[in-house]
């Protein structure tokens, strides 16, 4: 799918003014409380009607100022899950599941219902009223209800914002099945670079209405600048769960040439995932380690160093198929006399891997 959209609209003194396409998978829309990402998912589903500009999916405009042209909303077919579940309160889970594709014209289909509920993990909920659910049970049951809508397109508005960390650790594995099962492009709107860089392809970095900076997820999340804080930069590692250590708690993740204790994950083996390593969780030491906790030690070579910037540079080593960042002080830098080309083990705490 090929997503084109471009917003011009007023609210007060704020102004939006953005433009970006994505080609399908899960794009995030990320940026700052207040930096208009709401309001431009808002655009996208019809909810708010521009002052000007053009939304086309796949080829079809559904919406064009100059034209006089404005799809209403339930002609989209987009599915909307907000921060909030909205579920109906007098109504079952079952029946709010079923409301998505009532609302949607389109018969219960026994199978796809039963496809959506084994996915979401809420088959054990399907009696229950969203009164007795916990939040990441009642979340689970909107993304539920607008799958079954059968949207083209699903528009997510900051879908873990109101959950606690438990919670938020609940629902992730689910998001990712909705992203790598479902084949349905997701717009995802986002202040949290932990679950953008655990579910995005693609980012969309807005800021005061704009659109500053656009590319893939690892690219994005691995620049600082003025719209990703430098305490957040790090490095996106894709890797394959190869095996627990239950006694420890811990689980192995391959990730190049190198495997990664990860704290455990609930997750078999051969199942593909992320880790976002922050610079600053790595150090970095110029002969191996001894007689220290931390049990990710990866040989590598330095690639590149930024200039100093308050007193701190930016490394990139090449570690075994990966490319890591690590945060020093320039004094470090000038202690080790780290330079590109130099062999370097980085060393990362475990537990600044939660998954």
């Amino acid at each position: 799918m090929n997503l084109e959209v471009e917003a011009r609209h007023r609210i007060g003194t704020f102004a939006i003014d953005a433009a970006f396409q994505s080609g399908g998978g899960v794009t995030a829309l990320f940026g700052r409380s207040g930096s208009g990402k709401t309001s431009l998912i808002n655009i996208i589903a019809g909810l708010l009607r521009p002052d000007s500009g053009r939304i086309v999916v796949d080829g079809e405009v559904i919406a064009d100022s100059g034209r006089g042209l404005f799809t209403p909303v339930h002609r989209r077919r987009f599915g909307y899950v907000f921060q909030e579940p909205r579920l109906f309160p007098h109504l079952s889970v079952r029946k709010n599941l079923a409301y998505g594709r009532w609302f949607a014209g389109i018969g219960t289909s026994p199978a796809e219902f039963a496809k959506i509920v084994e996915m979401l993990g809420v088959g054990n909920l399907l009696d229950r009223r969203p009164e007795t659910l916990s939040g990441g049970e009642r979340q689970r049951v909107a993304i539920g209800r607008a799958l079954l809508a059968a949207p083209r397109l699903l528009l997510m508005d900051e879908p873990l914002a109101a959950l606690d960390d438990a919670r938020k650790a609940e629902i992730l594995p689910y998001l990712e099945r909705l992203r790598d099962e479902t084949g349905i492009p997701i717009v995802y709107v986002s202040h949290s670079v932990a679950e953008v860089a655990r579910l995005a392809e693609q980012v969309i970095v807005i800021d005061n209405g704009r659109v500053k900076a656009s590319g893939a997820a690892a690219a994005i999340l691995g620049q600082a600048t003025a719209h990703l804080p430098r305490r957040e930069t790090g490095a996106l590692i894709e890797g394959l769960v190869e095996r627990h250590d239950s006694a420890h708690g811990l689980t192995l993740v391959r990730a190049g040439e190198y495997l990664l204790h990860v704290p455990h994950l609930f997750a078999p083996p051969g199942h593909p995932l992320r880790l976002y390593i922050a610079a600053r969780d790595v150090m970095l030491a110029t002969t191996r380690p001894q007689g220290i906790s931390a049990l990710n030690i990866l040989p590598g070579t330095i690639v590149d160093l930024t200039p100093a910037h308050e007193g701190s540079v930016d490394v990139r080593i090449a570690c075994g198929g990966n490319l890591v960042l690590a945060r020093i002080t320039a004094l470090s830098r000038e202690t080790l006399e780290l330079e590109p080309g130099k062999a370097v083990h980085a060393i990362i705490k475990t537990v600044a891997l939660d998954y």
